[in-house]
């Protein structure tokens, strides 16, 4: 049987399972674990059920996704603005600088102290979502649904294109990981932040991807205090915002900014506490996925797991990346997609990306074997 015949009975096999008007979740994580079909957006529309979106109900749909939306475009009203300014045509009201609130207030509850917290958890986004990907200029396009709500020159809205390019010129660069504050930069190099060409921004009226990219965990992060931004969730909301970017079916298209900020925000409750420093000896946080990985590979493959012991070589020295990051570092872009597929659709989805990282090892056994402590680090951290 051909590959092309294969092909067209497995994406039949998907279409008879989502012609259901009740989807049996059962039967779609059984046919998304062997890889999804990304023809007809079925992998589009597949994410957006495993990753608990979209109801398993279908006459639920067009409400759901309605009211979504419109949360979302509410998110945009409420947090994309800078404080004080304000349209009146949405039923606002201009409010000016007062005695009360003013920039130079040290209130912590004041809005401008708000806002220029804000500011400093923007640039460390923008500063990781103009890399994302940096090997495929699909970010770097424009998008066929540039945000109307955010670019109408009607709106009083301030972009954050142009609070960044504000804020560059006066602030210092703060990188910010999962420890906090790591890397303050001075005032000077923030002038010259993106030195090369290769990132200027397109101009008014359009937005490339990595700038509705950048949008989305703007949101998540004032959504999250807690937690806000940490330097890697960009990897994370990556391949989910490209899948859904590249929909064929328009008008699923045109909504890929609210759909996948909702789906990143539902992946991020099951993975968030991988990027809670506090959490990392718990159960719950990353140093015990890290060490389950050891676990695993001593009872797949105890000689390896001896060498590594013996060489000293610790699973937080790679395993945190992968694992934080569910494997979107390791591979090309259309790898991740397909290992996604089937740790989307099983139900004990991080179980299942500790298995890949134990596989990973093994595939390697012989190199490793082989290799001292110096090689075998490199052969670990670098990209597979």
């Amino acid at each position: 049987i051909s590959d092309s015949l294969r092909n067209f009975f497995v994406i039949q096999e998907f279409k008879v399972a989502l012609a259901e008007e009740k989807i049996n979740l059962k039967t779609l994580r059984e046919l998304c674990f062997n890889g999804i079909p990304f023809e007809g957006g079925i992998r589009a529309l597949c994410w957006k059920i495993l990753l608990n979106y979209l109801p398993v109900d279908q006459t639920q749909w067009e409400s759901f996704l309605k009211k979504q939306r419109e949360v979302y475009s509410q998110f945009l009203k409420e947090m994309i603005i800078q404080p004080g300014i304000a349209n009146a045509n949405l039923g606002l009201s201009r409010e000016d600088v007062t005695m009360e609130d003013h920039p130079l207030n040290p209130n912590p509850d004041s809005r401008w102290n708000t806002y220029f917290k804000d500011n400093e958890i923007l640039l460390q986004i923008d500063k990781d979502v103009r890399r994302l990907y940096p090997d495929m200029a699909f970010f770097q396009r424009p998008t066929e649904y540039p945000c109307q709500l955010i670019l109408d020159p009607q709106n009083d809205y301030e972009t954050l294109r142009r609070r960044v390019e504000q804020t560059t010129l006066k602030a210092q660069t703060v990188n910010c990981n999962r420890s906090g504050v790591t890397n303050v930069s001075s005032p000077g190099k923030a002038l010259n932040l993106y030195p090369s060409n290769e990132y200027e921004v397109l101009p008014n009226g359009s937005e490339a991807h990595w700038e509705v990219v950048e949008r989305i965990l703007f949101i998540y992060a004032k959504l999250n205090p807690g937690i806000a931004y940490v330097q890697g969730m960009n990897e994370i909301v990556g391949p989910i915002y490209y899948t859904f970017a590249t929909d064929p079916n328009s008008e699923w298209k045109e909504h890929a900014e609210a759909d996948t900020f909702f789906c990143f925000t539902n992946l991020m409750s099951e993975n968030r506490d991988n990027f809670i420093k506090s959490l990392d000896d718990s159960q719950c946080g990353i140093t015990y996925k890290m060490e389950s990985v050891y676990s695993m590979l001593k009872d797949k493959d105890m000689e390896l797991y001896l060498k590594l012991e013996e060489q000293n070589i610790k699973p937080q020295y790679f395993t945190f990346r992968w694992l934080t990051l569910l494997l979107s570092q390791e591979f090309l872009l259309p790898d991740v997609i397909r290992i996604w597929d089937t740790l989307f659709s099983d139900q004990d989805r991080f179980h299942f990306l500790i298995l890949v990282c134990c596989a990973m090892l093994i595939l390697i056994r012989d190199n490793l074997l082989a290799g001292d402590f110096t090689v075998n680090m490199r052969l670990l951290q670098v990209q597979l």
